[in-house]
């Protein structure tokens, strides 16, 4: 009975409770209903703070994971870091051409997500997150491939996802080289390929764009809406050693058709008042003697992107490991070229050395020895701190026009501008590179939100087995990738053969440029969206790793080398805490001098380093269509020629100062591990 009482009145005072008001605060609180308050109750956190605009982005490249990778194994060629004993230490072998450890990737995505995460807008992720196949012991198969992309993808969620289960910013990804198989080898779609990859990446594609990518690997994501969207272009279409397709000219290629629905996303971004963002994997890099993508490939892009100046903001590329950037230039624009002009250049080889990659960036500045005189001094016109309404005044008049006539005006506008960023994995040392632009006006932008429902999410559906009578075909076969090489050379003509000359395209829709009195676009001119410099870091494995004895190295300098014939320091090993830090800031650094990253910007850095190639007669300078005062032109160039017994002099002064400009630039290339006498041999 007392029982019964004691539970009678506990029911009482329930009823009490959920009818009184609550008047012990100074503030009388709403009435709360005692089902109310159970319900409330696993809401007690404090609502998340509306997110903003911060003006940076993340652009990071080349993971290259390796489920392989053994500590304190050995880094020799075949061996590639999965047996033997050596120096591959615990987050990679730094200077080898071993891949990552998934410790390094963990450790890598660990530190954006506590030092970077919450300062940033979005993030362009340019591919290959699989290993390259450098050990024949441990063939890649299409479930090696598909199961480290999807680790790396998964490991994105993580580290950019929320407390509700959805992504805080967006992510981009994109197809590597070696994220298939064979690698570099993507045949047309829709295919298998781009099956899987809309399951393992369909945390970061929108619902509108999956059509698109599942036919051809491309898509883009509006990170700011209805005002700027990224493009995730798919160059294994371009790329010229895929050996399953044939270039852009064919309506029939894959190619072809990336190119026209970029041609179309570009158009529906101008009518719409958007700006663009391009990126992709391999960069369009193209000198006298080497090239990365198709010949018609690079003419048509370069053709859209000078129609849609107005519309693109940046173009932004990895691969390729080495810090650098390309200039297009629309003068060689040709879109009727004879076949030998097709087939002069060859591909770039993967896999090459410090050397080999050297040249490269010499045949860069070797074409960047051709600018003209005008390059040096645009970026030092005062007229960009004019208003709009000035601004577009002046572009009517002709003076202006002609000055800079050489080089597409005042603004640049005959060049193109590509930025290559290093990579993750550690060919050098691990790099990642944090982006700034103009948020001017912005401030009132929508902002991304993460529309996809993880309980209403599709459930994937499992595609027809790849067969086990062609698992063979799915391993890295690089004598069979020769074969398809050669028969695609073949069925086009032996290299230097004379061929007819190719019809210009009646197929071929050339778009509208911008509006003749439109304002230049954010690639040329400051304006909301013009990237205004980046900050790049990377992480010292030599001391992270710890495991080179105090005698050999400076712990907190990079020395050189991850040598066989030396034993780690530490067994077990005895890292220290992983970290990235600042390897150099575009907005501080002294001798890259950049105001902000627009094309005219990058011009008179191109051109500071090329002038080398003129030699030192001050007869170079007799291209220049420019009128300043000659005295600035010499101050800038360090000559004195009032007196001839001091030329000599200023001349050397000059050369010394373009060696420096060149030095710093190829020390960046390669993330400081290149000692300054190597440099001064390439």
């Amino acid at each position: 009975m007392a029982r019964a009482a004691v539970v009678w009145l506990r029911l009482q005072l329930v009823l009490a409770l959920s009818c009184s008001s609550v008047t012990a605060s100074p503030a009388p609180a709403p009435r709360l209903g005692l089902q109310t308050l159970l319900h409330q109750a696993p809401q007690a956190q404090p609502p998340l703070q509306q997110r903003r605009l911060h003006g940076r982005f993340l652009h990071i490249t080349d993971f290259h994971p390796d489920e392989f990778y053994t500590v304190h194994s050995s880094s020799r060629a075949g061996v590639a870091c999965h047996r033997g004993k050596g120096m591959a230490g615990t987050y990679g072998a730094e200077t080898t051409d071993c891949d990552s450890p998934f410790s390094l990737v963990d450790a890598t995505l660990g530190w954006i997500e506590a030092n970077i995460r919450d300062d940033i807008d979005f993030v362009v992720w340019t591919g290959d997150s699989a290993r390259h196949d450098s050990d024949e012991r441990h063939p890649r198969t299409v479930a090696h491939v598909l199961d480290s992309n999807r680790a790396v993808a998964d490991k994105f969620v993580d580290a950019f996802g929320s407390s509700r289960a959805r992504l805080a910013i967006p992510v981009i990804p994109n197809f590597g080289n070696n994220d298939f198989l064979p690698h570099n080898i993507m045949r047309p779609g829709p295919n298998k390929w781009f099956h899987e990859y809309s399951d393992i990446w369909k945390r970061f594609i929108p619902e509108e764009q999956r059509h698109s990518f599942e036919f051809g690997g491309w898509f883009y994501v509006e990170v700011v809406p209805a005002k700027l969207a990224v493009f995730s272009l798919n160059t294994m279409y371009f790329f010229d050693r895929n050996a399953a397709v044939d270039g852009c000219a064919d309506p029939s290629e894959p190619g072809y058709k990336h190119m026209e629905w970029l041609r179309v996303q570009l158009q529906r971004m101008r009518d719409m008042g958007m700006k663009a963002i391009l990126m992709g994997h391999v960069p369009p890099a193209r000198t006298d003697s080497k090239q990365n993508w198709d010949e018609t490939c690079w003419q048509r892009y370069t053709l859209w992107l000078q129609q849609y100046r107005d519309v693109v903001t940046a173009s932004l590329y990895g691969h390729m490991n080495i810090d650098h950037f390309l200039l297009q230039d629309t003068a060689k624009i040709d879109l009727a070229l004879d076949a030998e002009e097709v087939r002069v250049r060859s591909s770039m080889e993967e896999d090459v050395t410090v050397q080999s990659k050297g040249d490269y960036l010499q045949e860069l500045r070797a074409e960047w020895s051709d600018l003209p005189g005008s390059a040096l001094f645009v970026s030092d016109d005062d007229d960009d701190k004019d208003d709009v309404g000035s601004l577009k005044k002046k572009k009517k008049k002709k003076g202006k026009k002609h000055k800079y006539k050489k080089i597409g005006g005042k603004y640049a506008e005959r060049f193109q501008l590509s930025l290559v960023s290093p990579s993750v994995v550690p060919n050098y040392l691990p790099t990642l590179r944090v982006f700034e632009y103009n948020i001017t006006g912005l401030d009132q932008s929508a902002i991304w939100k993460d529309s996809f429902d993880v309980e209403a999410a599709p459930q994937s559906t499992v595609p027809e087995p790849w067969g086990e009578e062609h698992e063979d075909a799915h391993q890295e076969l690089r004598r069979k990738v020769t074969t398809e090489k050669k028969k695609k050379k073949k069925k086009n003509g032996h290299k230097g053969k004379k061929g007819k000359k190719r019809p210009e395209d009646p197929g071929l829709i050339i778009p509208d440029g911008p509006p003749k009195d439109a304002l230049p676009g954010p690639a040329y001119y400051p304006q909301p969206f013009t990237l205004t410099g980046y900050v790049q870091y990377f992480a010292n494995l030599t001391y992270i790793n710890n495991d080179i004895p105090d005698s050999a190295v400076d712990g907190s300098k990079w020395r050189g080398g991850n040598p066989e014939d030396r034993s780690p320091k530490h067994k077990p090993p005895q890292p220290r805490t992983f970290r990235y830090e600042v390897e150099y800031s575009t907005f501080d650094d002294k001798v890259y001098k950049l105001p902000d990253l627009t094309v005219k910007s990058y011009l008179n850095l191109a051109y500071r380093m090329g002038v080398k190639e003129k030699g030192a007669e001050l007869a170079a300078w007799d291209d220049c269509d420019d009128d300043d005062d000659e005295d600035d032109v010499f101050e800038e160039k360090h000559v004195d020629d009032d007196v001839d017994g001091e030329r000599n002099k200023g001349e050397k002064k000059r050369q010394q100062e373009e060696n420096k400009t060149w030095l710093h630039f190829l020390g960046h290339a390669f993330v400081k591990t290149v000692p300054l006498e190597d440099l001064e041999k390439m």
